[in-house]
């Protein structure tokens, strides 16, 4: 909006002058045209305050005078937190963003007007609680068109700060230019998206699926609804061309450096041995894999196995116990690679080549290959498509958080013989309904006789805007499960890992205790969110002697990955239809569905699940729309979680 209103200036401004000197010479014309482009130099050269609408000629000036009228010092707050040039850069776009929803950028309490958030300005009282405000790549994105400050700051740095503040990298702002042009270019396909929920349905599973409109489809609502904290409009929804209707999500694509150095911060975490204990320690893991490696000889019998990801390289090790002709350990993190070496060479099984290329441990089949697996090419001596078993161990929280299964899924394009197995070759996302004894409200209403539900219930609320993962009782489970999405991974896309669908969840006819309640001779439960897990199997496809699966789920022994918790803001009431002892005929269309008075028998959800701009987060938007014994429906706001 800033840039349109600009630009109209400068066409007034243009046609005024025009005018003026339009019976003036030649001459007399070319100086006015001097001047005028003098004057829009200056405009450009002005650095606009972060809280009103004064503006400054230089950005030193300006943050004086945040500092002296706003309560806010840029300079302190950077030394404080010892921002580097990033962290900067989204403190400056996230202020913007705050203040242009007339909120407190430090405490976020929200005002009706701009005058009263000026009289509110404090300075920070806990620099620790503010840091994590802006950690989000969005921020990234210049909020304010033409904004000379976000590429002048560090001009502006105290003395003395420069051993504190990383310096700026030229071509770092060649990047943010460069995001800050495509995100101009399209503000039109991110108005089309958000009114337009026609252009919205095109967003679906053959596409990579944005993050969800303001509204499920079902029901229209106001497009100023805010999710979580966050206006819709300014979610940023996949890696999809911006013809299509999409954010440039792929932004973090052009910031090549903090995708580095994400991925050094991601590798670098799997170098703790406790990490990789856990997930030895997982029996389910653990068996599923075994069966499948070791109990399929047909398979394995001299075959040559590629491991992604191989850890301390246990299913390397598997692959080589079955009988593999040769085993390529893919890793990495460094010292992980290295420790995998040594555990292939503490049991025989490494694979030593002289300077000559001689084999020297004959027996040995494993060789441990360190880098990402998209980068091995120089450094493997592989043929392309000459793998035929592909192995990876890539499930996150939710199954897709860290990201790892595009490097899979170019690993199989890339490696993998044409008809190879990949192990395991299919994914599926369950989704369940869970009732008041999977929240902390239980606890809290009893705490040594005293009630102490306010807590519980500001707890529920708080994990309304952040999923939880944690371990999610079968029993408390109020509705039948539902499968959200399946993969094949023999074929599918790598866009495809990117999707929306629906499903619908209706009351487990065993629940009962105290998961119901009975009220005016209705019978309801109350469901208060979605419970996602997963399942990977290993299929007779490949596994013709012994198929395997691996399943997270509430009802099978817990695992590592647990389950994601997503809250409702609200809980839903439900009850059976049958035993509401009421129909169509007599359903009161002046209630409200979902409540005690009125439970819905279902809930229609619709769930996107996409790659966020924090790269290796997944970004989760969840629509609910209770459905009444009459059929009617009502549908709440939707809410955005992100999984980071």
């Amino acid at each position: 909006m800033a840039f349109t209103v600009k630009q109209k200036e400068a066409e007034e401004e243009e046609a005024y002058r025009m005018e003026e000197y339009d019976d003036d010479d030649e001459g007399e014309e070319e100086e006015a045209w001097d001047d005028w482009e003098g004057d829009e130099g200056e405009r450009e050269s002005e650095f606009a305050c972060l809280f009103c609408d004064s503006h400054y000629s230089s950005c030193g000036s300006l943050f004086e005078h945040c500092a002296s009228l706003h309560h806010f010092d840029f300079h302190a707050v950077r030394a404080a937190l010892n921002l580097d040039f990033y962290a900067s850069f989204k403190l400056i776009n996230f202020i913007r963003s705050q203040v242009a929803e007339i909120r407190c950028w430090n405490c976020g309490l929200a005002f009706q007007c701009n005058r009263d958030l000026q009289n509110h300005l404090h300075d920070v009282v806990d620099f620790s609680e503010i840091k994590t405000l802006w950690n989000d790549d969005k921020y990234l994105i210049p909020f304010m068109q033409d904004d000379s400050l976000l590429y002048s700051f560090g001009e502006c740095d105290e003395e003395g700060e420069d051993e504190q503040i990383t310096p700026i990298d030229e071509d770092l702002i060649k990047d943010l230019m460069n995001i800050e042009e495509s995100n101009l270019g399209n503000q039109d396909a991110v108005k089309t998206m958000i009114v337009d929920d026609d252009k919205h349905d095109a967003c679906r599973r053959n596409e990579i699926a944005s993050i969800s409109n303001d509204q499920l489809n079902m029901a229209s609502s106001s497009n100023k609804e805010f999710t979580n904290g966050k206006d819709l409009r300014h979610v940023l929804c996949s890696d999809k061309d911006p013809k299509g209707g999409h954010l440039l999500g792929d932004s973090q694509n052009q910031i090549v450096k903090h995708i580095r150095k994400v991925n050094e911060n991601y590798f670098g975490s799997y170098s703790s041995f406790g990490i990789h204990r856990e997930m030895l320690s997982d029996k389910e893991r653990m068996d599923a894999y075994g069966q499948a490696i070791l109990k399929n000889p047909s398979l394995l019998t001299g075959a040559v196995v590629m491991d992604v990801g191989c850890g301390t390289g246990i299913l390397s090790l598997f692959s080589a116990k079955a009988g593999a002709s040769r085993v390529i350990a893919v890793e990495a993190s460094a010292k992980m690679a290295a420790v995998a070496s040594q555990v292939a060479k503490d049991n025989g099984l490494w694979l030593s080549k002289s300077q000559s290329g001689v084999d020297v441990l004959q027996k040995g089949v494993i060789e441990v290959v360190h880098g990402m697996v998209e980068e091995i090419d120089k450094t493997v001596e592989l043929e392309p498509h000459s793998v035929d078993v592909l192995l990876s161990e890539w499930m996150g929280y939710c199954l897709l958080y860290e990201s790892m299964l595009g490097s899979v899924l170019y690993a199989r394009d890339r490696w993998l013989k044409p008809g190879g197995a990949i192990l395991p070759d299919t994914a599926t996302i369950f989704v369940a309904g869970f009732g008041k004894g999977a929240t902390s409200l239980p606890f809290w209403e009893n705490v040594c006789n005293f009630d102490m539900s306010c807590i519980g219930k500001e707890l529920v609320t708080d994990a309304a805007r952040i999923p939880i993962v944690d371990v999610v009782d079968s029993q408390d489970l109020v509705t039948s499960s539902a499968i959200l999405q399946s993969f094949d991974l023999a074929t599918m896309k790598p866009d495809e890992v990117d999707f929306t669908a629906t499903a619908t969840l209706e009351v487990k006819p065993t629940a009962s205790g105290n998961k119901v309640r009975h009220l005016n001779s209705k019978t309801c439960c109350w469901c208060y969110g979605v419970v996602l897990w997963f399942e990977t199997g290993f299929t007779s496809r490949f596994c013709r002697e012994t198929p395997a699966l691996l399943s997270t789920s509430p009802y099978t022994p817990k695992t590592h990955w647990s389950q994601t918790i997503l809250t409702f803001r609200e809980p839903i009431a439900m009850g059976l239809l049958k035993q509401m002892g009421f129909g169509k005929e007599n359903g009161d269309e002046q209630e409200a569905i979902g409540t005690d008075v009125y439970p819905a028998v279902k809930i229609d959800l619709r769930i996107s699940i996409v790659r966020s701009t924090e790269h290796r987060s997944i970004d989760i938007s969840l629509e609910a729309a209770g459905v009444g014994p009459d059929g009617r429906k009502r549908s709440w706001p939707a809410q955005i979680f992100t999984l980071q």
